[in-house]
């Protein structure tokens, strides 16, 4: 009995999944990379995503000496983000009678990443460091637009800032904490819809 209710459960679940809206595909901007959507009711989803910066920029601020230092970190960088997002907010959709649809979103999370082989710059100082290394985690916000095609193809762009706390090695003065901040996280998304 108990196997038979763990299967129908299990088949319950596995439908509910399979009927909500899905898409995936790519990402372009300032992390390039994948990006998966996944509906939850008409007008919610979760999205999430995995990106990669070469020679990215990632900004954090510090406390040093008594005063409050803006560093720029240049290199690699590897980002992980998820979103719940509301589509087409407050009621507010496009008045649209063509074919396809579109909607705008917007929502919260969380995000987080490392980067390596980086070098720190101080504005007003000049490099500081090379061969930095970081982590970071916060919270995530989005806002973007999106138009489904007729056949299954998605277009969204997208702004996805990031505030949170960070790490650091700058290989000059240890290993020091700060706030990371992400502002240029403006991103286009192709993705296939099933």
């Amino acid at each position: 009995m108990k196997k038979i209710l763990l299967i129908a459960v299990l088949a319950v679940a596995s439908l509910v999944a399979y009927a909500q809206p899905r898409a995936i595909g790519g990402r372009l901007g300032a992390f390039n990379g994948v990006s998966y959507e996944h509906g939850i009711g008409e007008n919610n989803m979760i999205e999430i995503e995995l990106g990669y910066s070469i020679d990215g920029r990632s900004d954090f601020w510090t406390k040093a000496g008594g005063s409050t230092l803006h560093n720029n970190m240049w290199g690699s960088t590897v980002q992980a983000a998820a979103t719940y997002d509301w589509i087409d907010p407050f009621g507010a959709t496009f008045p649209w009678e063509h074919k396809g649809e579109w909607h705008w979103y917007m929502g919260a999370g969380l995000a987080g990443g490392f980067g390596w082989r980086g070098y720190t710059f101080v504005p007003g100082y000049g490099v500081a460091s090379g061969n930095g290394n970081w982590g970071f985690l916060g919270a995530a916000g989005r806002v973007g637009v999106e138009y489904d095609f007729w056949f299954p193809l998605q277009l969204s762009i997208d702004w996805r800032p990031t505030l949170g706390a960070a790490m650091w090695d700058n290989n000059a003065g240890g290993v020091q904490s700060g706030l990371y901040w992400e502002m240029t996280c403006l991103a286009l998304g192709v993705r296939y819809k099933f």
